[in-house]
C-alpha cells in the first residue's frame, strides 16, 4: 500500500501572501483539515506545514509554511500535494482509492472473477469502478446494491452483479 497519498493539486495562487488554490482530490476540506503536514512527494521527504485551510467554492485555499509571498507560491502551481496515510483517519467503512485500485472483483455468489479495478473516477452521483479483464472493460457503480464487501488488505472486492452488467450480448 502506498504511504503517502494524493490530496490535491495547487492549481494557481491566491493573493500577495503566499496562500494557494488547491483542486481538492480528497473527498472534501473537511479531510483536508485533519493535516498538520502535507508533502511535495510520493515519498514523503518534503513535508511542509499546513498552516491554514478554507473552502472556496469546490476548491481550498492553503498557506504552507515557508510560502508567504506570490513569487513564492508559484513554485508550486502544477504540483501535486500528498499527506501521510498514518495522520489521516477515515469514515467508518471508507477506503482509499489507491488501495481499491488493483483489487479482483468477484461475485458474492457465485465466486466468479470479473477482473480487476484499474481506475476509479466519480461524475457526480457515486463512484465507478472500472473492471478490465482480458482488454475488456466494465463500469460499475460503487453503490451498496452492488458493492457488497471490500476488503483491501486481501485486495478483493465482492459484488452483486446487476443484470446486464457483466453480460456478453
Amino acid at each position: 500500500m502506498k504511504q503517502f497519498l494524493e490530496v490535491g493539486k495547487v492549481n494557481n495562487t491566491h493573493g500577495i501572501k503566499g496562500e494557494m488554490k488547491l483542486q481538492l482530490w480528497c473527498d472534501d476540506i473537511e479531510f483536508l483539515k485533519q493535516f498538520n503536514t502535507l508533502y511535495l512527494d510520493d515519498k514523503g521527504e518534503n513535508g511542509v506545514a499546513l498552516l491554514s485551510v478554507k473552502p472556496q467554492k469546490d476548491i481550498a485555499i492553503i498557506k504552507l509554511d515557508g510560502y508567504n509571498s506570490i513569487e513564492a507560491s508559484e513554485q508550486l502551481k502544477g504540483k501535486v500535494l500528498y499527506c501521510n496515510r498514518d495522520d489521516a483517519k477515515l469514515k467508518e467503512g471508507a477506503n482509499y482509492i489507491a488501495d481499491i485500485i488493483g483489487c479482483y472483483v468477484v461475485d458474492i455468489d457465485t465466486e466468479e472473477e470479473y477482473g480487476k479495478v484499474v481506475s476509479v473516477e466519480n461524475f457526480g452521483s457515486c463512484d465507478i469502478y472500472d473492471i478490465e479483464s482480458w482488454g475488456r472493460h466494465t463500469l460499475i457503480p460503487a453503490i451498496p446494491d452492488v458493492i457488497k464487501e471490500i476488503n483491501v488488505e486481501y485486495k478483493v472486492i465482492r459484488i452483486k452483479a446487476m443484470k446486464g452488467l457483466f453480460d456478453e450480448n
